[in-house]
């Protein structure tokens, strides 16, 4: 096959290819799409419509644009991702002879720590919820915060979970993470005593897991709204969503010892370097402690 046809033809085998063959996710593919559709743009205000057109200039002079336009460093980097990939399929499916972008590097990426909540703070939150007496989302809200913290999980994992998924007597939830990949997560005792108050004031009713007031099950911004409401109430923490207790959790077992390759499994990572950064949060966390607390700080 020759290189011509044109970069939006191609986007669109390409799309077909990675969700129809490689079973890459909705939320994946979409965003695929628009980086690629982002830099085609870019090519068309320039007149490039064919990939033998794109050279490496091509792609440097879009990498100024996203850089003028205050684009962060990460978004830069997912975006030379897409590309690669991109090509990569274009020289597999004709007669390109290089890819444009094998000599771009991704920028460096600042290291930003993720904020955490203290142990104490998340036990403030249970101790809330359980006074409110009035509240009949009580055990609902309880096993959102439980799951969340006690598990790791992300937002769209806890809202994708069926009563199925939960074992009691193997104390292990199945969770459907990113990647279309399964992985098992342990329970601990507090979680399940509370996922147990739960099914009992749901009587058990499969239909019933895991819904809001309305029957409806619960979605990433109704789970994002209740979190944000009561991490309010015990800080002042600027990142006060669902993720934040998933960092806290994954620095907590950290600070207590747990096995880096364990956390790693339990926070469903592709790569090792991902679960790491929480290995640094725990270091900055020692540091505090020390300037706070030591006399030779």
């Amino acid at each position: 096959m020759r290189a011509d046809k044109s970069l939006l033809k191609y986007l669109t085998e390409y799309l077909n290819r990675i969700e129809g063959v490689r079973r890459l996710s909705f939320n994946t593919v979409k965003s695929y799409r628009k980086d690629i559709e982002q830099f085609i743009d870019f090519c068309s205000n320039k007149n490039i419509y064919l990939p033998a057109q794109v050279n490496e200039n091509t792609i440097r002079l879009f990498l100024m644009l996203l850089t003028e336009q205050n684009i962060e460093r990460k978004s830069i980097s997912r975006k030379l991702s897409a590309l690669r990939g991109f090509f990569k399929f274009i020289k597999s499916e004709s007669n390109l002879s290089i890819n444009p972008l094998s000599q771009i590097k991704n920028p460096k990426a600042k290291k930003i720590l993720p904020e955490t909540l203290s142990s104490s703070l998340i036990e403030e939150i249970f101790e809330i919820l359980n006074k409110e007496e009035g509240n009949k989302n009580k055990f609902l809200y309880k096993v959102i915060f439980d799951l969340l913290y006690g598990c790791a999980l992300r937002v769209s994992e806890l809202c994708n979970l069926n009563i199925e998924d939960i074992d009691l007597n193997t104390k292990t939830v199945r969770v459907f993470g990113k990647g279309s990949k399964h992985r098992i997560v342990p329970l601990g005792e507090k979680t399940i005593q509370t996922l147990k108050e739960y099914f009992i004031s749901i009587d058990n009713d499969k239909e019933k897991f895991l819904v809001n007031k309305n029957g409806t099950k619960i979605y990433p911004r109704f789970v994002q709204r209740i979190v944000k409401k009561y991490i309010s109430l015990v800080s002042d923490i600027k990142n006060n969503n669902p993720h934040t207790l998933r960092h806290s959790a994954a620095t907590h077992m950290l600070d207590r010892g747990a096995d880096l390759l364990a956390v790693k499994e339990i926070l469903g990572h592709e790569n090792l370097s991902t679960t790491q950064i929480y290995t640094h949060v725990s270091v900055e966390r020692l540091k505090k402690t020390y300037k706070s607390a030591h006399p030779k700080s």
